[in-house]
């Protein structure tokens, strides 16, 4: 689950205090952090409440195959959406190491395909990421997950130190090091949001307990959602500071490619995605599964097809697209916030009892919770698309030499 949490999403953070504004950033980053403990943990409530075992069964007991077909779409969207992001990172990271190790191979004939960016996209994704994909069973990459996460630590140490030494030209604005609030807030919760949301494989992660109860798996929330927001913090707080108004969507590009340290953060959180994107594949091919095939046995041929396409429509995506920031609040403003605030409150409303009034003790935290997403989803959404297509936005889509 803290691999879950602290994949693509966490190396936006910075930029997320960036728009959102200082203090306005560290408020928001703590209390979705336990606005998305709740929910998840409300997520296996709603489960044991209506009898299922799957976010698409309880949308269909609430709310019939149109609750069905809505959760189903927005869990691919927002596992696809990382699943590009993570591609993203892939290609902003591994070419910068390769350079840097060796500095003469791109005037090497053949070999400098290394330091291409698509190249490697491609490359990592089809012999590292594809391979683990194919895996059925989610637990199976546990002890991959559980490296990953030793990566991320280093990730946090290594901006952590690095940030303070970073040469002046590549600093931001100190004046505004520590402003209040910025005009971003929105987008700001789309990217932390995205950064904190597992709720798409929060029933898988639930089913891979020894004992699956609810008190253990409030224990498993409590823990992975408490490292992460320590974790999130302290990178988001140590490059935000030293950055300002020059932050980028991914923190490590804001780095010199010669930094040591930081390439060792940006091979680290290469192979985090290597993992993280299995995890996210995951997802998309169970929806497909249960939203289609719910009635039929399982499909070797089946199963591999929807992984080879899925996972190669995400590559295509990060092939063409260099800007993680919009990536990562479009796929937060819209789907993170629904999956996250919405339908779990919406569905926790529709599963208790009827007769208690909505301002309730019990009742009210939900009301408030999915009229939270709401309005996110739709301020957010609104104000990405409209990023998307103003010049800025267009010039950071590359779609020269896809392939």
């Amino acid at each position: 689950m803290a691999n879950s949490i602290l994949g693509a999403g966490i190396i936006g953070l910075p930029y997320a205090i960036s728009q959102a504004g200082f203090f306005t950033g560290l408020f928001l980053l703590v209390i979705l952090c336990g606005v998305t403990d709740w929910t998840i943990r409300l997520i296996v409530v709603n489960a044991k409440m209506s009898g299922t075992h799957s976010y698409i069964d309880i949308m269909n007991h609430c709310f019939g195959s149109s609750g069905r077909a809505a959760v189903s779409f927005f869990q691919f969207a927002f596992a696809f959406g990382g699943m590009c992001a993570f591609g993203i990172i892939i290609g902003d990271t591994i070419p910068h190491v390769i350079r840097s190790i060796f500095p003469r191979l791109p005037t090497v004939p053949v070999l400098y395909l290394l330091t291409n960016r698509k190249f490697v996209i491609a490359l990592c994704t089809i012999c590292v990421s594809y391979p683990l994909s194919l895996y059925r069973d989610i637990h199976k990459l546990s002890r991959a997950s559980g490296l990953a996460l030793i990566g991320m630590i280093i990730i946090v140490t290594s901006v952590l130190i690095e940030s303070p030494n970073t040469s002046p030209e590549l600093k931001g604005d100190p004046s505004k090091r520590f402003s209040v609030i910025e005009p971003g807030i929105f987008q700001a919760i789309g990217v932390i949001s995205f950064a904190f949301v597992c709720h798409h494989n929060s029933l898988l992660i639930y089913g891979s307990l020894r004992t699956p109860t609810l008190d253990r798996f409030a224990v498993v929330t409590h823990i992975s959602t408490l490292l992460s927001l320590v974790a999130c913090c302290t990178l988001a707080i140590a490059a935000y500071v030293v950055f300002t108004d020059k932050t980028q969507g991914n923190i490590l590009n804001n780095f010199s490619p010669d930094d040591t340290l930081i390439n060792v953060a940006r091979f680290c959180f290469g192979l985090n995605m290597f993992t993280t994107l299995p995890l996210e594949l995951f997802v998309c091919r169970e929806v497909v599964e249960q939203y289609f095939f719910s009635h039929e046995s399982f499909n070797m041929q089946r199963h591999v097809f929807f992984t080879t396409v899925i996972l190669f429509a995400s590559m295509l995506v990060a092939l063409i697209t260099c800007d993680l920031g919009v990536m990562l609040e479009i796929t937060g403003g819209v789907s993170a916030t629904t999956l996250a605030f919405i339908f779990p409150a919406t569905c926790y409303l529709k599963l208790t009892d009827s007769k208690e009034p909505w301002y309730s003790r019990s009742k009210l935290p939900a009301y408030a919770c999915a009229t939270f997403g709401i309005v996110v989803m739709a301020i957010s959404l609104y104000l990405a698309l409209g990023k998307t297509w103003t010049p800025e936005g267009a010039a950071k889509i590359d779609t020269s030499n896809v392939l």
